[in-house]
């Protein structure tokens, strides 16, 4: 692939990863799956809000994706990014890094992520879980159920 390919987008739909984004030149694909974890800073949430400027947002992943082209000779650059209300154990990221190489294929996809949160505006707000209080008597404390 002579010039590299970039696909980026901000969705509120589901993330799917997609066969029919390859590259024959690539010798090595690395994909990437940000899935949000049911705790954040030792509390049980439902999900993430995630909140972006969605200019600025593609204008800077524009950035990282020919950057990271450049430095690590990658071919094939799809950045898929969630915006909106996320689940618990469902993807706020889908990444595909292709190059000719594993090494950069990897180092790329690594940076890329790192990048991405340093730089891009995209904000999350965790939504926690609420706890249900339960009283056996009106005389009886309150117990988390």
């Amino acid at each position: 692939m002579a010039n590299p390919v970039y696909e980026l987008l901000l969705t509120t739909d589901p993330l799917e990863g997609s066969r029919e984004i390859v590259d024959p030149g690539a010798g090595a694909v690395v994909e990437f799956w940000g899935v949000v974890r049911e705790l954040e800073d030792g509390r049980e949430i439902e999900g993430i809000e995630y909140e972006a400027n969605t200019i600025m947002a593609k204008h800077q992943l524009e950035k990282i994706a020919k950057r990271a082209a450049s430095d690590f000779a990658v071919n094939l650059i799809v950045i898929h990014h969630r915006i909106g209300f996320v689940r618990t154990s469902e993807s706020s990221l889908w990444m595909r890094v292709a190059a000719r190489h594993r090494a950069e294929a990897f180092a790329a996809s690594q940076w890329i992520v790192d990048e991405l949160k340093k730089t891009v505006p995209i904000w999350k707000k965790p939504r926690f879980k609420v706890e249900t209080r339960r009283r056996a008597s009106p005389s009886e404390p309150a117990t988390a159920k």
